[in-house]
């Protein structure tokens, strides 16, 4: 083979046939058949992935190929040697409160898929109660079924394996958390044998974003220290979790404008306030001389009146913008809300829609010109970093918020993103970057 061949790659170049064979939903046999005549395969090599990633990675190209997300999915075959979830779970620097939930520890699940080329992909579904529809047990089992599913799969495109994933094993926003884990998997593990870190397949716009961080519900005393932490750290952004206590949450905001008098504020109420409610508090901060840069999910998600209110409210009176989240868990959601104009902004969370849906939602939003927040849930580098290179490789996001692993108490990733403060640096060589020493996985 030539130079093309000894690259770290599997792609798999095909003619126009095959493209009609995807619309047309072709037979295994007749793909089986097609990918024989046309397929270039290209390895990673025999070691796996993660053991190759821990010595120094070769240095980017300096012209990288144009390619992105669709062309790989459109072209790029999935061979699945190996997959498997397991439970990963982590501790906390301290509980994380909010308005609907608190969480002690993370119990999320991993998800590792090997290509027959030796390249491996890695994903995370996170859980968080109330939020996510899937606890941990569930999580696992259906984990189970997508990696039953894609080692029982003849080689098959990949625009092919994840539409079976979304429509038939993890369908709809019940089982999200763990589709945009699986999706993770595999199109890291694409990226990988292609050579190509994330952010540059996701459009290439910067492979730096900055986040802001978060101030889960606590004691004013408690949310001064945070600040004044987080202030001495670099981070020019704090998010506020308010939402169970309108007197606390007052208090809270007047401590944390003394520890930290210059910062941004986003408030996030996670459903927490009614309309009438969510309205006094911008009236209070108004005469606080505080103005939040974003309102964050302020009544219950089916609360569709009553964001519109708020929306209304703090747009005119306030200059505020409001963000739906927990409102915002499907497409037909962002239609909604595009309609009858219920919100500014979309904050696109993974684990709610998975990948693919996200990317089906920032595409509506941008056309219907709504800002974009970027967040998570409760979730180690794996996700995070992802949805890290896909805000960074986008450049389409006005809010980054990704910035729970910073609440952990351990890291249990290896390689990926540099931290520094708040600016994350994506300088990996190919895939997403960050993987897990497996045998340490329960």
């Amino acid at each position: 083979m030539g130079p093309t061949a000894t690259a770290s790659s599997s792609l798999l170049l095909f003619s126009s046939p095959l493209r009609r064979i995807e619309t047309q939903q072709a037979s295994t046999s007749t793909l089986r058949r097609i990918i024989s005549k046309r397929l270039v395969v290209m390895s990673c090599g025999p070691a796996p992935f993660e053991a190759a990633a821990a010595a120094a990675p070769p240095p980017p190209p300096k012209a990288p190929p144009l390619f992105g997300l669709k062309s790989l999915m459109d072209t790029f075959v999935v061979d699945v040697q190996r997959a498997e979830g397991r439970a990963l779970d982590v501790p906390l620097i301290a509980p994380f409160t909010i308005a609907s939930s608190r969480l002690d520890k993370v119990e999320n699940v991993a998800i590792r898929v090997q290509l027959s080329n030796g390249c491996v992909g890695w994903g995370e579904a996170p859980i968080l109660p109330f939020v996510t529809s899937e606890d941990q047990s569930l999580a696992l089992l259906k984990a189970a079924q997508a990696c039953d599913f894609l080692l029982r799969t003849p080689p098959i495109i990949l625009t092919l394996a994840l539409k079976e994933i979304a429509h038939n094993i993890l369908p709809g926003h019940h089982f999200a958390s763990v589709r945009a884990g699986v999706e993770m998997a595999l199109i890291d593990a694409a990226a990988n044998s292609i050579g190509i870190p994330l952010w540059r397949l996701f459009g290439g716009a910067s492979n730096t974003i900055t986040t802001d961080i978060t101030i889960p519900i606590v004691s004013p005393t408690e949310a001064a220290e945070l600040a004044l932490k987080y202030r001495n750290q670099g981070f020019t952004t704090l998010k506020l979790k308010v939402g169970k206590n309108l007197i606390a949450d007052i208090q809270v905001l007047k401590a944390i404008r003394v520890a930290h008098p210059n910062c941004s504020f986003i408030l996030d109420a996670n459903e927490g306030y009614t309309s009438t409610e969510a309205i006094q508090v911008l009236d209070n901060l108004h005469e606080m001389g505080v103005t939040p840069i974003l309102f964050e999910q302020p009544v219950h998600r089916d609360d569709w009146v009553g964001l519109g209110q708020v929306t209304r409210v703090a747009k005119d009176k306030f200059g505020i913008s409001v963000a739906a989240d927990e409102s915002c868990r499907s497409l037909n959601d962002v239609q909604k809300i595009v309609k009858d104009k219920l919100a500014d902004v979309i904050n696109i969370k993974l684990a709610k829609v998975g990948v693919i849906g996200a990317l089906e939602i920032i595409e509506l939003a941008r056309q219907s010109g709504l800002n974009l927040m970027i967040g998570g849930m409760v979730e180690t580098r794996l996700a995070m970093g992802f949805a890290g290179h896909l805000a960074a490789g986008l450049g389409c996001f006005k809010f980054i918020d990704l910035d729970t692993p910073l609440l952990l108490s351990e890291d249990p990733v290896n390689g990926g993103y540099e931290v520094s403060g708040a600016v994350y640096q994506f300088v990996n060589a190919r895939g997403q970057g960050g993987f897990l020493h497996w045998h340490t996985v329960a």
